[in-house]
């Protein structure tokens, strides 16, 4: 019997792969507080999160048979990252800046966080699916 991945472990690895993009999307923030016109930007997690589950091709997944250049294509594309949205600023510089440093920090140290903690649950995971392997 083989073992699905995508069944054992279910969003995680896809949320991982999210928090890494939002990760370098605060840094670049952060990188350019002091720009001037430079807009912060963010994505929204919940909807990356769904993007990239749904635009992932799944093993159990069998791809629709094609027969007309017309017909609607509804196999899964591959995904190419979260959507990149502009932050709206609570106070933007004279300079028209955007980035609010503090808040770039709270946000980049609540998704430092919430990465670990899935990476957490996903090392779990593993050492769950290799005790189940192993019978150890």
């Amino acid at each position: 019997m083989a073992i699905s991945f995508d069944n054992a472990l279910g969003v995680h690895p896809y949320a991982l792969q999210v928090r890494a993009a939002r990760a370098e999307i605060i840094a670049n923030n952060f990188a350019n507080a002091d720009t001037p016109g430079f807009k912060a930007r963010d994505i929204d997690f919940k909807q990356a999160l769904k993007q990239a589950v749904d635009n992932t091709p799944r093993g159990n997944q069998l791809p629709l048979n094609v027969t007309n250049e017309q017909h609607i294509q509804t196999a899964p594309t591959e995904y190419s990252g979260p959507e990149v949205l502009y932050r709206t600023p609570i106070q933007p510089a004279i300079d028209g800046n955007t980035v609010d440093t503090q808040q770039e920090h709270s946000l980049f140290a609540r998704n430092a966080m919430d990465f670990q903690a899935g990476f957490e649950f996903l090392n779990g995971s593993f050492k769950s699916l290799k005790t189940a392997i192993k019978g150890n």
